[in-house]
């Protein structure tokens, strides 16, 4: 199977730290034996957050901003690749293409960020859809879609499976409502309904969790169009 993985910052790396890292390294050296093909995209977490936010007191403007964040992400991504050695390519792709290229030498691409503008998670949809892969999983820091933020509405209700278009509805609304947190980007939900690839989004606290994905017994929530 080819499995393309965008992991949240905030979930590889909440602190700069080895232990989140290397269990994380661990399963996709597993899933690599078990004879998966992997990509995957790294987000920039707190050290992103920490960075901008100092930036933006200094005066900086968005775009200036966005290049710090893609420089935090391409540090969490080259974590991840020390902790993989020789399984891994040696640098974060720029592009992906040169990702396709080291999936098809057998490696493994570590992306961080690419573009000002451009989510990680939207990074690793387009990466999904450009190698063909046949799950994409988005590893964050809650257990799947909800109808609205958990984090705000308590009572909010999980979604166990969804189409792509349904997850931009929710999306919009949650992005709407100022301060809250969407599982996903909307830009990435775009990019997966047009795709149409399947998808997952899960709790990615537990490393676990994204071999379970893999294996079709995660407790997130399932993303695939409805014949």
């Amino acid at each position: 199977m080819k499995v393309v993985v965008s992991v949240g910052g905030s979930v590889l790396v909440p602190a700069v730290e080895s232990e989140r890292v290397a269990a994380y390294a661990s399963v996709l050296e597993r899933l690599d034996a078990a004879g998966h093909e992997l990509g995957v995209v790294v987000g920039g977490g707190p050290t992103a957050r920490e960075y901008i936010e100092t930036a933006r007191e200094l005066g900086a403007n968005e775009i200036e901003l966005d290049q710090l964040g893609v420089a935090a992400t391409r540090m969490n991504a080259r974590l991840l690749i020390a902790a993989l050695d020789d399984r891994a390519a040696p640098t974060p792709p720029d592009d992906h293409e040169t990702a396709r290229e080291a999936l098809r030498r057998g490696d493994i691409p570590i992306m961080g960020g690419t573009v000002a503008g451009h989510t990680t998670d939207a990074v690793g949809t387009a990466l999904a859809e450009y190698v063909d892969a046949d799950l994409l999983i988005y590893a964050t820091s809650v257990p799947g879609v909800y109808d609205a933020d958990p984090q705000t509405t308590p009572e909010a209700t999980k979604f166990d499976q969804m189409t792509p278009g349904e997850l931009v509805d929710v999306v919009v609304d949650i992005e709407m409502e100022a301060g809250s947190n969407a599982p996903v980007d909307l830009l990435a939900a775009k990019l997966l309904q047009r795709s149409g690839l399947q998808a997952a989004v899960i709790d990615g606290t537990d490393p676990e969790a994204v071999a379970r994905a893999v294996d079709g017994t995660h407790d997130g929530t399932d993303i695939a169009r409805r014949d």
